[in-house]
C-alpha cells in the first residue's frame, strides 16, 4: 500500500460550496476524484495532506447516504477540516 501526500487539487469553480473536487495531485501524479475513493475503498492506498503548520490529516471519504455523489474530505484526529480546499490548483 502506498500512502500518498496530495500537494494540489482541481475544481471548476473554488468558490461554490456546490462543486466538488475533480481530481487530486501530488509529486508526478494526478487522479480523478473516482480513482482516489476506488483506492481507498479498496485499501489500495492512503491519501493525507500535511498544512503549513507540518499537521498531517487522512483523506476519507464521505458518503451523503441520499444519492448524491460521495466525496473526500481530509480528517485530522477526529475533526473534518478543509485542508483539500486549501490546496493550490493542479497544472497540467
Amino acid at each position: 500500500m502506498a500512502d500518498a501526500r496530495v500537494r494540489c487539487i482541481t475544481k471548476p469553480n473554488r468558490d461554490s460550496p456546490h462543486e466538488h473536487i475533480t481530481h487530486l495531485g501530488g509529486h508526478d501524479w494526478k487522479w480523478t476524484r473516482d480513482q482516489v475513493i476506488a483506492s481507498i475503498d479498496a485499501k489500495t492506498n492512503t491519501f493525507f495532506v500535511v498544512d503549513a503548520a507540518g499537521h498531517r490529516s487522512e483523506v476519507g471519504v464521505v458518503d451523503p447516504g441520499d444519492g448524491r455523489a460521495r466525496y473526500v474530505r481530509t480528517y485530522a484526529d477526529g475533526d473534518r477540516n478543509n485542508n483539500l480546499l486549501a490546496l493550490p490548483e493542479c497544472v497540467g
